[in-house]
């Protein structure tokens, strides 16, 4: 990297106490806590889903931050960001927006079917967080993803907002899980065009799969994290022949809390 990783965003899809514990909520809540503890600036995003009780958790809304719209598929619909402390003092900011995160699940129905729009959820989730991210001033020297709704935010920053000072020397890390959705709608590759995106940006999204967003992710990173075992084999292929820097997943390390000295020492090495 040349200069000395300082600050650090999380760009999650899940994070504990907000969401029940999981391999990616946990990861979520203390790994910036861990890197935090290292002297580096942290800060993280996850979606306002409906299921987040806003009260108990104390969330409120930063109206600064608030306020302007993010247009997909030719409607405008308004970006809200909210806020809150863990525990260890570190700042949560939601991305929020009525038609896309008030249901009371997260990615399924009921019924367990996965949402028509978690598309459109994944494209205003990317571009709601590195809209705020500018409006704050905050420039991040390493912008660490989690989980496939945040697969959309590597492609953006280096096509859509890579001429914008404030990323100018960001790098992208992506962990990835077995979180994979299987597909998506058939017109999401249509949908992600925007500003500095092309069709030649998305050559790798030959189908609307979970795999091939994953891909397409990695495509436009600067290191890859397997977050989790169980990684899909084709995706983990990919990965390791694409000359990136890939940190392979340790099971042990995840499970007693060394994992983050391996993760920090990552972020320093890109």
């Amino acid at each position: 990297m040349g200069n000395p990783v300082k600050r650090v965003l999380f760009v999650n899809s899940e994070i504990f106490p907000y969401l029940p514990e999981s391999g990616i909520a946990n990861i979520g809540r203390y790994l910036p806590q861990g890197i935090q503890e290292r002297k580096k600036e942290v800060r993280s995003f996850v979606p306002r889903y409906g299921c987040i009780n806003e009260r108990k958790n104390q969330l409120h809304e930063v109206i600064r931050l608030s306020g302007m719209n993010i247009v997909i598929n030719d409607v405008d619909r308004p970006l809200v960001i909210k806020v809150a402390s863990t525990a260890a003092r570190m700042q949560v900011y939601f991305i929020d927006n009525e038609d896309y995160f008030h249901r009371k699940s997260v990615f399924c129905d009921a019924e367990g079917n996965f949402f028509a729009d978690n598309d459109e959820r994944a494209i205003f989730f990317a571009r709601g967080v590195l809209e705020t991210v500018k409006k704050q001033r905050w420039a991040p020297d390493v912008i660490h993803c989690h989980g496939w709704i945040s697969h959309m935010l590597p492609l953006y920053l280096k096509k859509a907002y890579v001429d914008d000072p404030i990323f100018s020397n960001t790098k992208i890390v992506l962990s990835l899980y077995d979180d994979t959705p299987k597909e998506f709608a058939s017109d999401f590759k249509s949908k992600m065009l925007f500003a500095g995106v092309s069709e030649k940006d998305l050559e790798v999204f030959t189908e609307p799969t979970g795999i091939n967003l994953a891909k397409l992710a990695a495509s436009y990173s600067d290191g890859i994290i397997l977050g989790s075992e169980g990684v899909d084999e084709e995706l983990v292929k990919f990965c390791k022949e694409s000359g990136l820097p890939v940190l392979d997943c340790n099971a042990e390390k995840l499970g007693d809390g060394s994992y983050i000295e391996d993760y920090n020492s990552f972020y320093d090495q890109l």
